[in-house]
């Protein structure tokens, strides 16, 4: 089955309408469909549309970045942390035990402790997208090979 590869502009916003993000003003953001590159709610819908479409999508939060896991709360001692100052909003990336990374965001802080959501920040959050697509177009073989679109300016790998 031939892959598309889809180019579109987004604003995307909260339940009261809050802009969160947006491609205005910068490139369109260009995804090979299947290759896991954005939320599953959005890739569903977007393979559907054609050049040129324009279309309101709501994301239900189980399509987008899951609900929120009170385990994914934790707290570690402050002294796990490099010196320097630390402040509540702070992300960093942290890895397991198996070696994988995640980004956690810090909620609250004391002298000792550092407490740590590893939830996405959008998780729990129904998601309003405004979306234009710009162009699509069957994939490339490479570009199926690759696991991702290709697009100008491309580094051959």
């Amino acid at each position: 089955m031939i892959k598309q590869v889809i180019t579109f502009h987004y604003f995307l916003k909260d339940k009261s309408s809050k802009l969160i993000d947006s491609s205005e003003g910068g490139e369109p953001i260009t995804l090979l469909e299947g290759a896991g590159q954005i939320i599953k709610g959005l890739e569903k819908i977007l393979v559907t549309l054609n050049k040129g479409d324009k279309k309101e999508i709501e994301v239900p939060y189980q399509d987008g970045y899951g609900a929120y896991d009170q385990r994914l709360i934790y707290k570690i001692p402050r002294s796990k942390f490099p010196p320097g100052p630390i402040k509540i909003g702070d992300m960093f990336q942290i890895s397991n035990k198996e070696g994988s990374y995640r980004v956690v965001t810090i909620i609250d802080l004391t002298e000792s402790e550092v407490t740590l959501d590893a939830n996405h920040p959008l998780a729990g959050e129904d998601l309003f997208f405004t979306i234009e697509i710009i162009d699509r177009r069957d994939a490339t073989p490479e570009e199926m090979a690759h696991g991702h679109a290709h697009g100008q300016g491309h580094n051959p790998h």
